[in-house]
């Protein structure tokens, strides 16, 4: 029963997460209290087999050499819709150009480096009811497109037709002829009757991005709203017109993000060492995070079972607690950070904690200390009461797995006994607030 009341009255309380659970007992009962952050901590970083990365709000294009991460480069795949049902060009239209139309959302690393994109039409259907993972590719036609040289200029308004328009990559997509403008503007109208029957006429777009091996950036176009679409710009020659039709990459569109990260073969010798060579040990001193398919870090608590044996203990509180140990300014850590419970043949589960909101179960990034939690306090009651059916290990990532992620982002932490002078205590460490009821 008072292991029922402790833990009510934790959930009731919306104190600063590094406080919570000394005052959750009567004063009377403080001398059964007791507090460690001794218990041993296994965590080392392991590769990520992919992410989700269809229908996102974001198309990331680019390519970036990190000196800790290595090299990671985007691209992506995308169908373009038709704004309007039966659709019609006139009796005797002419194509005059073909524009690709990305509009800038934003960026990740270093926008003054010089980047180079090709554009080629995709021969696979994009299925409506599949996922697509970061590391999944699509077959394309061999005929080149366009091919882009261009620095990012994301801030920067573009004239189009004489006005400012926001900020915007254009790609010409008559670069090298004009067979998709005319493939699209001699549509059969039967093609052109619904975008569903146009999709299967013209799959879609693969926008690649060429490797570098300097700085770079990854940058973030938008996908929603009609703001992204291909025009074509064409006339009649019996009217002597100028028209042009917007195709959207909205909402509609089916689309997905492909991310290489060159097997990180140009990471630092601390990350291959960790999660190419499989040295876990390495994990006492730092470890490494990041998005798009990368790396995730697994948890183990190896003693845990054994903690209060022989003895009835409640959790009062338990707080995962570790820092970012970064001095790249450029390259800010991810905002927000998730974690899951995964069984040996890849299974994977929530945590308990995780019900009870998350500001309760934590995984933000505190700017000001440069720290993340996660609150474990019921997962490791279950571990202690070994009321788990099936033995699962923890794995801290990015982002939910379940959900599309295609967010750039990368922080190096400190590890569970890293090598730093300092009187601070800024190791990765469990925090148990306990009560022996026997």
């Amino acid at each position: 029963m008072i292991g029922v009341l402790l833990l009510l009255a934790l959930f009731s309380c919306k104190k600063d997460p590094y406080e919570l659970g000394i005052d959750l007992l009567p004063p009377s009962d403080t001398l059964h209290v007791s507090v460690t952050d001794t218990c041993t901590v296994e965590a080392f970083s392991v590769l990520q087999d992919s992410a989700r990365t269809d229908n996102s709000t974001k198309l990331i294009l680019g390519s970036i050499m990190d000196p800790m991460f290595g090299k990671t480069t985007a691209s992506f795949y995308t169908q373009v819709r038709l704004s309007s049902d039966a659709v019609s060009f006139g009796t005797d239209p002419v194509l005059d150009s073909l524009v690709l139309v990305l509009y800038y959302n934003a960026w990740y690393g270093d926008t003054t480096t010089t980047q180079n994109i090709k554009v080629y039409e995709i021969s696979q259907y994009l299925e409506s009811n599949q996922s697509y993972w970061s590391n999944q590719q699509m077959e394309s036609y061999p005929n080149l497109l366009a091919d882009l040289t261009f620095t990012p200029h994301p801030t920067d308004s573009v004239k189009v037709n004489g006005d400012n328009d926001a900020p915007q990559l254009r790609i010409n997509m008559n670069q090298f002829g004009n067979y998709l403008g005319n493939k699209i503007l001699y549509a059969p109208a039967s093609v052109l009757e619904t975008s569903a029957k146009f999709v299967y006429f013209m799959k879609g777009l693969h926008v690649e991005t060429t490797p570098l091996n300097t700085k770079g950036a990854l940058l973030d176009f938008t996908a929603s709203n009609s703001i992204s679409k291909l025009v074509i710009y064409y006339h009649n020659t019996d009217q002597g017109d100028s028209l042009s039709y917007e195709m959207p990459v909205d909402d509609n569109s089916i689309r997905f993000n492909h991310f290489d990260h060159n097997q990180y073969l140009d990471a630092s010798e601390e990350v291959k060492r960790q999660i190419l060579n499989h040295d876990s040990l390495l994990g006492s001193n730092q470890l490494f995070l990041q998005t798009t398919g990368g790396i995730k870090i697994k948890v183990k608590f190896p003693y845990l079972k054994d903690f209060g044996k022989g003895k009835i203990v409640a959790i009062n509180d338990a707080l995962l607690v570790f820092y970012a140990n970064e001095t790249d300014t450029t390259l800010s850590p991810p905002p927000q950070l998730t974690m899951v419970r995964q069984d040996s043949i890849g299974r994977i589960a929530y945590l308990i904690d995780e019900n009870e909101g998350s500001g309760y179960f934590g995984g933000a990034y505190d700017s000001v200390s440069h720290s993340y939690y996660f609150r474990i306090t019921q997962h490791i009651q279950k571990v202690i009461q070994n009321a788990y059916s099936n033995s699962y290990d923890l794995f801290m990532l990015t982002s939910d797995p379940a959900k599309p992620s295609v967010t750039p982002y990368r922080v190096r932490l400190n590890g569970t006994n890293p090598a730093i002078p300092g009187s601070l205590d800024t190791r990765f460490r469990l925090k148990l607030i306990y009560t022996r009821l026997l």
